[in-house]
């Protein structure tokens, strides 16, 4: 038997099987560069051999594009002959899933060399190198993720596009924007509780669901983790659930960053604070009226950074189509209390849960990714003590600074590819992994013909 790299232990694979004996497969599942879930499907005895030895898979596995097709560019395929690696389980993260039949059950896992040294290109090994760099500074990250999603219908309109799903409860169509209308959550009450159920028997604490502002939006809290890989976590699980209940139901969950033109699009907002190593929130302000300079010096930090960290957190082409005025989305690198249109925003409430919020990423983007990026940017804060600048009142949206950050995808890959931060903030490997995809992804987009080139073009110019 081999020691397990990632801390994981068959006793608890043993402990699993035990006391779920009509589990008959798995599924094992590792989250790639643009947060897709790869693995495969496991039989029942084919668990504890997996707990004692690990998994071998391709380094190509981490090398994908959007499509499942291969990026020479990330020096992940042929350049070291797409030998294989080893995955190995994630500690705590087997867990049953909810309404399959026969039974099966889920693990999350990580990539290590054959002599169990992290594999760079693993996101979660990226967020897991800051977590530590922070505990080394004598700091601990605690924090949550928000999940923003759209449930749409399977079938497109007559014009093609995407609709809003009907209730599942009776059917009942809405193209309203029901904000915070609870009446309109009973309609989709028997998915909700599937999801809340799927989240409890995976260990994931799901919390406040809101109708959202576009028809067919929809937001999901989480608990706040002291734990921020765990955080990260739950986001994926969360997702994956949300995703299989709602094909359960009939009806299709969308994490499009801007699935729909005319509405807000999804975000993915990240709280997160500091804790001493006695469990201190260093964001605590001493007295009242003064800002705590831990956290003006984190928000120092994410501003300074946030023009080349934009890949991360608007990772594909239609995440740039949720960043305009008045839609929730921040244009320009802010910050401000209780504001939502800024981009880093202090929540109003209980002082001793004092949190920033950082709302530039889309549900689209990787959570490992964003978190480890955000992490950096206040490590790059609090080690420069920078200024963040005087806080946004009113409207946001008004406030200059809008051409300090990328202005489209494109100039977002020209800003990451060459940033020096991101390159340490992702470890070279993973950021070399994640831009030249990201490249790649550009260059499918440039080259399609969309539909609106027709509607522009074909019969004018």
């Amino acid at each position: 038997m081999t020691t397990s790299p990632s801390g994981s232990s068959v006793t608890e694979a043993e402990a699993f099987l035990a006391a779920n004996p009509d589990v008959e497969a798995v599924d094992i599942v590792l989250h790639d560069a643009n947060g897709i879930g790869r693995g495969k499907i496991i039989r029942r005895h084919e668990v504890l051999p997996f707990y004692r030895s690990g998994r071998h898979l391709p380094i190509s596995i981490l090398g994908l594009d959007i499509c499942g097709e291969d990026v020479h560019e990330t020096g992940l395929i042929w350049d070291q002959g797409d030998g294989d690696l080893r995955a190995w389980p994630i500690p705590g993260t087997l867990k049953r899933l909810h309404g399959t039949h026969p039974a099966r059950a889920e693990v999350f896992m990580s990539m290590y060399s054959l002599e169990g040294v992290p594999m760079r290109s693993d996101p979660r090994h990226a967020l897991a190198r800051q977590v530590a760099a922070m505990e080394a500074d004598g700091m601990h990250p605690a924090g949550a993720f928000e999940l923003e999603f759209f449930l749409l219908a399977n079938e497109r309109d007559g014009n093609g596009r995407v609709q809003p799903a009907r209730a599942v409860l009776d059917g009942r169509p809405s193209l309203k924007t029901e904000v915070y209308s609870v009446d309109h959550l009973h309609g989709m009450q028997p998915l909700f509780s599937d999801i809340y159920a799927a989240a409890e028997m995976a260990g994931v604490q799901a919390e406040t669901m809101i109708s959202e502002y576009a028809p067919g939006q929809y937001e999901l809290t989480l608990h706040y983790r002291t734990n921020v890989l765990q955080a990260a976590d739950d986001l994926f699980r969360l997702k994956r659930i949300v995703r299989m209940q709602a094909r359960r139901h009939g009806v299709t969950a969308c994490f499009m960053a801007k699935p729909v033109e005319d509405y807000a699009g999804s975000g993915m907002h990240f709280h997160v604070s500091l804790q001493d190593p006695g469990g201190r929130n260093l964001f605590i302000e001493a007295e009242e009226g003064r800002w705590s300079p831990s956290i003006l010096h984190a928000m120092g930090g994410l501003i300074d950074t946030m023009g080349e960290s934009m890949l991360v957190f608007a990772p594909h082409a239609n995440s740039w189509r949720r960043f305009a005025a008045q839609s929730y989305a921040p244009v320009a690198p802010t910050w401000g209390v209780n504001n939502r249109s800024v981009a880093l925003r202090i929540p109003a409430g209980d002082i001793g849960a004092r949190r920033i919020e950082h709302r530039p990423a889309g549900v689209d983007a990787n959570p490992y990714l964003v978190g480890a990026t955000v992490l950096a940017g206040i490590r790059h804060g609090l080690a420069q003590r920078l200024d963040p600048g005087p806080a946004i009142t009113g409207n946001g949206y008004d406030a200059p600074g809008s051409d300090s950050i990328p202005r489209d995808w494109r100039e977002a890959i020209r800003a990451a590819t060459g940033s020096a931060f991101l390159k340490s903030a992702l470890g070279d490997e993973m950021h070399r992994t994640f831009t030249a995809i990201k490249a790649a992804e550009y260059a499918r987009v440039a080259r399609t013909i969309a539909d609106v080139d027709y509607d522009l073009y074909l019969h004018t110019v």
